[in-house]
């Protein structure tokens, strides 16, 4: 498979992988963002406990990373972590489990005023203990299916804990990690720069001298970086018209990975600001699109292919599409689905032209594409809707400040799992990620539910339910299309796989060039 090492090529030291990023770190903490801006440049310079094994294209076998090895309690309740020994953090300090503690302690009970995205996901986490330097402990309320995922998860960096007991906002402005590259400089507007790590811990790796991330916001410019070779790689992902006029013009020396992707564009209402708060006003917003025409259209232009609910279409919960249609928006007949949008608004008393702005982050691929067609189709039910488009700091204060009617949103896992994919549409006080700002315990206990279950059936039971609540019932939040993820790269690059994640992968401790 293109940029897989096979067996008779042996990896080669030496070069600088340089990469395209179309966005920038808001700040350089992993476990309070959610963007690739953070995890593509930064993740080189840091390890977690557990990963997906690197050359799996599912992403789906996990290897230890910090941890060498684990064991789960009979009731599914204990797991005990074992940690390497000799770990250094580039400051030449030994990583024990105390930095482990202090880490986990900070995504999953974060103090008043520490901003952790996913400590959603963590609900079933009791407690957090270092027995002794190289061991630790994590005491689960109850069995959960996907806690070893969540230990994987490559937003979970070990940090310091000398440093997070001054400062718990250190890691936001400065780096620290025990990484197989170290930091060397950011330039913000232009570049990040990291270099070999000669003490790493994994003998005889990496292969590489050191990596430039180069910011490039604009899609054509990345392209454009990837023809001309100054750039090898964007890790993220390309159109199918970027492929083929890559292909066209670089021949054999550009290898092409495509997969399925686990990302999914959202639209957050926000239940705080009226006629949002009305779920007729909702509803209709997601009645209004013809999701088929729009598959088809955006395909050929955007990195969006398929209509799926909340799991990504084909994997063992995803909801087959005959299911689908009958959830609100998910119609064939969009002509009778626009009527319906038109009279739940004049029942909500929304008046005809009614105007609200759209807040688009400011990344065109393919939130620009996708919100341009949003805004068509809001048009056909007599809504009036102004697109502004911002970049990424300020998106996510606006976000989280709630300072917005309307505005895009993303669930992009990094594992397909409903626990992971799930938990950011739980009630507000339990998912800081709940940027529709609504309280709804009967989801909760659903989430709680699912999580839970041991059968399959069952929970692809209660996972139906959610969705039906979540999309349809409340219309809480509107599922777009699903992402299809395609990287054509450098034939010089090797020793790396795509996977469905773009948050995967990019530790780039096995990536080598040929020349």
């Amino acid at each position: 498979m293109a940029g897989l090492a096979t067996a008779q090529e042996k990896p080669r030291y030496g070069g600088e992988l340089v990469f395209a990023v179309p966005s920038e770190p808001p700040s350089y903490d992993a476990h309070r963002e959610e963007t690739f801006g953070v995890i593509h440049p930064l993740a080189p310079h840091y390890n977690t406990l557990l990963r997906p094994d690197p050359t799996d294209k599912l992403a789906i076998k996990i290897v230890g990373d910090l941890a060498e090895s684990w064991t789960i309690s009979k009731d599914g309740r204990t797991y005990t972590i074992k940690l390497r020994r000799g770990v250094k953090f580039h400051d030449g300090s030994e990583m024990t489990s105390k930095d482990a503690k202090a880490s986990y302690d900070k995504i999953i009970f974060p103090p008043a005023g520490v901003a952790s995205d996913r400590k959603g996901e963590y609900l079933d986490v009791e407690a957090v203990q270092a027995p002794d330097p190289y061991t630790l402990v994590f005491r689960l309320k109850w069995p959960s299916g996907s806690f070893l995922m969540s230990l994987a998860s490559p937003w979970n960096w070990i940090y310091k804990a000398d440093i997070l007991a001054k400062d718990m906002r250190w890691y936001e402005t400065h780096v620290m990690g025990t990484g197989p590259f170290v930091f060397v400089e950011h330039v913000r507007g232009s570049h990040w720069v990291g270099k070999k790590n000669p003490n790493y811990w994994d003998k005889g790796k990496p292969y590489l001298d050191g990596y430039r991330a180069l910011f490039i916001r604009d899609s054509a410019a990345q392209v454009a970086a990837v023809r001309g070779e100054r750039a090898h790689i964007q890790f993220r992902g390309f159109s199918p018209a970027e492929r083929d006029s890559l292909v066209q013009a670089l021949g054999p020396r550009i290898a092409v990975q495509e997969s399925p992707w686990d990302c999914a564009l959202l639209v957050a209402m926000n239940h705080e600001k009226k006629p949002f708060d009305d779920k007729r006003v909702r509803r209709a917003l997601s009645l209004a699109l013809d999701r088929y025409q729009g598959s088809q259209a955006l395909s050929k232009i955007a990195i969006v292919k398929e209509v799926a609910g909340v799991q990504v279409p084909g994997t063992p919960f995803a909801t087959p599409p005959a299911e689908l249609e009958k959830l609100a928006g998910y119609g064939r007949d969009i002509g009778k689905s626009r009527a319906e949008a038109r009279r739940l608004l004049k029942e909500a008393g929304v008046p005809d032209g009614f105007a609200f702005t759209f807040k688009n982050r400011g990344i065109p691929m393919p939130y620009e594409p996708v919100g341009v067609w949003l805004i068509d189709q809001w048009r056909q039910v007599g809504l009036n809707v102004k697109q502004e488009v911002i970049e990424a700091a300020k998106y996510y204060a606006e976000l989280r400040g709630g300072n917005f009617d309307v505005a895009m949103d993303f669930q992009c896992g990094y594992i397909v799992e409903p626990d992971l994919d799930l938990y950011k549409f739980q009630s507000k006080d339990k998912s800081p990620a709940n940027y529709s700002r609504y309280t709804d315990s009967m989801l909760d206990e659903l989430y709680e539910k699912q999580g839970r279950a041991v059968d399959a059936e069952e929970r692809k039971k209660y996972i139906r339910e959610f969705e039906r609540r979540l999309v349809d019932d409340e219309a809480h939040y509107l599922y777009t299309l699903q992402w299809h993820r395609i990287i054509p790269h450098s034939s010089k690059v090797k020793g790396w796989t795509i996977t469905p994640s773009h948050y995967l992968n990019n530790q780039l401790d096995a990536v080598w060039l040929s020349e």
